[in-house]
């Protein structure tokens, strides 16, 4: 997995959280962890929604996928839902189908039935705004193995906007608007390790809340960045899913629903 550095081009991309809980629980009964990111393509009619359920340890090591109940998606606005099939079966993951129109609009309600409790999750739509451009650069920082990339975007002027890169090799950066409102904003970031010529780099800008921001940039500086956001580290990261029927034993994960824009580039 490559590692990453960055230096930032303008104002702090990476700034202290709010509002999150760090726990560090001693149990030996299983904890049920969801990877609920919906990354949305909003040119398109239907998306197929993809949630990731599996079981850690009391060390929250992951021990295996999560034979759920039930799962099922509600947007309160409307009152339409869907529930979600396991597939393959045995494998965790649960798929559906929907309207991205129903992604887009309203309060979207995860529920699950689970080892005889009942989790929820709440989340709405966050919109985001496409790279205006990604280069490789010439830069270099400590050993000059390292390779640059510079990532370019307009921020939009009439909200306040909250940001998740990723970079692919399950590398992330978090950012907000505060200092850029409205505003073409470009920093460079650092591959560590030596990437190869014609490799291709796989590179997301996503729109998250400020809640999911926050959550990201915790689990960011306590991974040191060679985590995905959904690796749980020794002292995990409480997201926003709720066990209605005991709240200590919660679960672990987000659900969120991201719009998403990707490029790609072609190292030279």
């Amino acid at each position: 997995m490559k590692r990453f550095l960055f230096l930032i081009s303008g104002f702090a991309l990476l700034v202290g959280c709010e509002d999150v809980i760090e726990v560090d629980v001693p149990n030996d009964e299983p904890r049920l962890s969801i990877d609920g990111l919906i990354r949305l393509n909003t040119n398109l009619l239907n998306t197929e929604i993809r949630i990731v359920a599996t079981e850690t340890s009391s060390f929250f090591e992951e021990i295996g996928s999560a034979n759920l109940d039930r799962i099922e998606l509600t947007n309160s606005l409307t009152n339409q839902n869907i529930n979600l099939t396991e597939n393959p079966l045995g494998s965790g993951i649960y798929i559906a189908e929907w309207s991205v129109d129903q992604l887009m609009q309203g309060e979207l309600v995860l529920s699950i039935d689970y080892n005889g409790s009942q989790y929820e999750a709440k989340t709405t739509f966050v919109p985001t705004v496409p790279f205006d451009n990604l280069i490789q650069g010439d830069g270099t920082l400590f050993s000059g193995d390292e390779t640059e990339i510079l990532v370019s975007y307009t921020d939009e002027p009439n909200r306040e906007d909250f940001y998740l890169f990723d970079f692919d090799f399950e590398e992330y950066l978090v950012s907000e608007d505060t200092f850029y409102l409205g505003q073409a904003f470009e920093f460079s970031y650092f591959y560590e390790d030596g990437l190869e010529p014609g490799q291709e780099l796989n590179i997301s800008i996503l729109g998250v809340d400020e809640i999911f921001y926050n959550y990201m940039n915790q689990l960011i500086v306590q991974s040191g960045g060679d985590q995905g956001p959904f690796q749980t580290p020794a002292a995990t990261v409480k997201g926003n899913i709720v066990n209605l029927t005991d709240s200590d034993n919660f679960a672990l994960g987000f659900f969120a629903v991201c719009q998403t824009f990707n490029g790609s580039i072609i190292i030279e």
